[in-house]
C-alpha cells in the first residue's frame, strides 16, 4: 500500500473512532436525566437536540477549516477541548439543565469540527488517489469498533459506576490519538499552503454551493431522505422500564449489532465499484418504511433480532450515501461542501427529534412509528434527479 495513503486511512480511522469512543459515558448519562433527574423522554429528546446545533452549522466549520490554519490543526486543537470537557465532567458534583446544554454543547462543537477538518482531508487525499468509498468504509468501520467498545463498557460503568467515570476514561484516549495525528503529513502539501495563504478568502466565491442546480436537489434529497420522525428514546425507556434490561444487558446487545455493523462496512469495502447506487437508493427507502413498521411489533426477543437482522444492512445503505456525498464535494472547499451535506443529515436528525418529541405525548407511539414510515416515500421522486453518473469513486 501507498505510504501516504496509509496514513490518511490511519488518520481517518482514528479521528472516527474518537467520535464513536466519545458515547463512552453516553448510556450512564441516560440513567442519570432518566432516573436520578427523572426527566421524561421528550426532555432528553429536547436536550439532544439544542446541544447538537454545532452538527447542523458544520459548513462553517468547513468554512474555517478551508481557510484557516491547516485541517490537522483543527484536529488537534479539537481534541484539547475535548480533554478540558472531559475533565469538567469527570470532576464535576452536580449537573443542572443549563450546565448540561452549555458543556454538551462545547463538547459537539468540538467533535464537529474535528468530523469536519477530518472529512475535508478524506475529500481532497480520497479524490486524488481514487480511494473516497474505501476510506469511508474504513472510517465506519473505525467507529463501529468504537461502539462495541462503548456497548461493553459503556454498559458496565452505567450498572457500576457514574457518567464521571465514562467522561474520565475518555482522557488517556484523546492524547493517544492525538499522537497519531501529528505523525500524518499531507500528501498536497502544496494545496494545503495555499489555502493556509489565502485566510480572508471571500465568502463571494462559496456561491456555488448554494446556486449549483444538482447539489442543491442533493441536499433537499438528503434531508427528505434522512427525515422522519424519531422513536429511538420511547423505544429506550420500554427497554429499561418494561424490559428491564440492565445497562450492561443493553451495551453487550449494542456491542453484538456494532460487529454486524462492521459487516455490512466490509462487505461495502468489497464491492463498492459494483454498486448501482441509484437501484439502492430506491430499495433503501422502501427497506426504511418496512423497518420503522416492524417496529409495531416490539419484544424483548424483537428487539434483539431487528438490532441484529437492520445492522448488516443498514451500514451498507449508509456508506453508499456517504460515498455519494463525497464525490459531490466541490473542489478547493472540500471540507465546507461536504460540511453542508452532512449538516443537511444532522439538520434532518434534529427534525425527526423534533418532531418525534413533539407528537409521541399527543399521538403515542404506534402512530408515532406509522407517520415515521410513512414519511420515508417522500424522498422518492427526487432520486431520479440525482448527479450519480460523474460519482468517480462509484462507477
Amino acid at each position: 500500500m501507498n505510504k501516504k495513503l496509509f496514513w490518511i486511512y490511519i488518520l481517518s480511522g482514528a479521528v472516527y473512532f474518537t467520535q464513536g469512543i466519545e458515547g463512552l459515558p453516553g448510556l450512564s448519562l441516560f440513567f442519570y436525566l432518566k432516573e436520578k433527574l427523572h426527566f421524561d423522554p421528550a426532555t432528553i429528546m429536547y436536550i439532544g437536540s439544542i446541544t447538537g446545533i454545532a452538527w447542523l452549522i458544520k459548513p462553517l466549520w468547513g468554512y474555517l477549516c478551508d481557510n484557516f490554519l491547516t485541517k490537522k490543526a483543527w484536529i488537534l486543537l479539537s481534541l484539547l477541548g475535548s480533554v478540558l470537557i472531559s475533565v469538567y465532567f469527570g470532576t464535576s458534583a452536580i449537573l443542572t439543565i443549563p450546565v448540561l446544554i452549555l458543556f454538551i454543547s462545547i463538547g459537539n462543537w468540538n467533535a464537529a469540527i474535528r468530523d469536519v477538518a477530518n472529512d475535508g482531508i478524506m475529500c481532497v487525499e480520497g479524490k486524488d488517489h481514487g480511494a473516497c468509498d474505501k476510506i469511508q468504509a474504513l472510517q465506519w468501520t473505525a467507529i463501529t469498533v468504537a461502539s462495541i467498545i462503548v456497548g461493553l463498557a459503556g454498559g458496565y460503568i452505567a450498572d457500576h459506576f457514574t457518567y464521571r467515570v465514562g467522561y474520565l476514561c475518555l482522557i488517556p484516549i484523546y492524547f493517544i490519538i492525538m499522537g497519531i495525528v501529528l505523525r500524518y503529513k499531507s500528501s498536497n502539501a502544496i494545496r494545503e499552503t495555499q489555502i493556509t495563504q489565502k485566510p480572508l478568502a471571500t465568502l463571494i466565491s462559496y456561491k456555488a454551493l448554494f446556486t449549483d442546480k444538482k447539489f442543491l436537489i442533493a441536499c433537499i434529497f438528503l434531508f427528505l431522505y434522512k427525515y422522519s420522525p424519531s422513536f429511538g428514546t420511547p423505544l429506550s425507556f420500554i427497554e429499561r422500564d418494561v424490559f428491564k434490561w440492565s445497562g450492561q444487558y443493553m451495551g453487550i446487545l449494542g456491542a453484538i449489532i456494532s460487529c454486524f455493523e462492521i459487516a455490512g462496512a466490509i462487505m461495502f469495502f468489497k464491492i463498492c465499484k459494483k454498486i448501482n447506487v441509484q437501484r439502492w437508493l430506491y430499495i433503501s427507502v422502501f427497506l426504511g418504511a418496512i423497518i420503522s413498521l416492524c417496529y409495531l411489533y416490539f419484544t424483548p426477543v424483537t428487539a434483539v433480532v431487528y438490532g441484529v437482522s437492520f445492522a448488516v444492512l443498514g451500514m451498507f445503505i449508509h456508506l453508499i450515501v456517504m460515498s455519494f456525498m463525497a464525490n459531490s464535494t466541490i473542489p478547493e472547499k472540500e471540507a465546507t461542501s461536504f460540511a453542508l451535506l452532512c449538516s443537511i443529515n444532522n439538520l434532518a436528525g434534529t427534525a425527526s427529534s423534533l418532531s418525534g418529541a413533539f407528537l409521541y405525548p399527543k399521538i403515542g407511539l404506534h402512530w408515532l412509528i406509522i407517520l415515521s414510515a410513512l414519511t420515508s416515500f417522500v424522498c422518492l421522486p427526487l432520486i431520479k434527479h440525482l448527479n450519480i453518473k460523474e460519482n468517480k469513486c462509484l462507477r
